[in-house]
């Protein structure tokens, strides 16, 4: 059964997070896993806790 965690910056609506969710199974399930076997953990991270090459995403405009 596959496990996915998807962290990723908050913003996203709760109709793009879902898109996601079914885009990810869809995914598995044309490798012959069921869909009910798939779970998926999204995590929002705050952009004052994310950084990219050494500079906060929350200063970075």
């Amino acid at each position: 059964m596959p496990f996915v965690t998807v962290e990723m910056t908050e913003g996203r609506t709760p109709e793009q997070k879902k898109q996601l969710v079914a885009d990810i199974n869809a995914a598995f399930v044309k490798m012959g896993v069921r869909p009910e076997a798939t779970y998926i953990a999204l995590h929002d991270v705050p952009r004052q806790n994310f950084a990219v090459g050494g500079q906060m995403l929350s200063e970075r405009k």
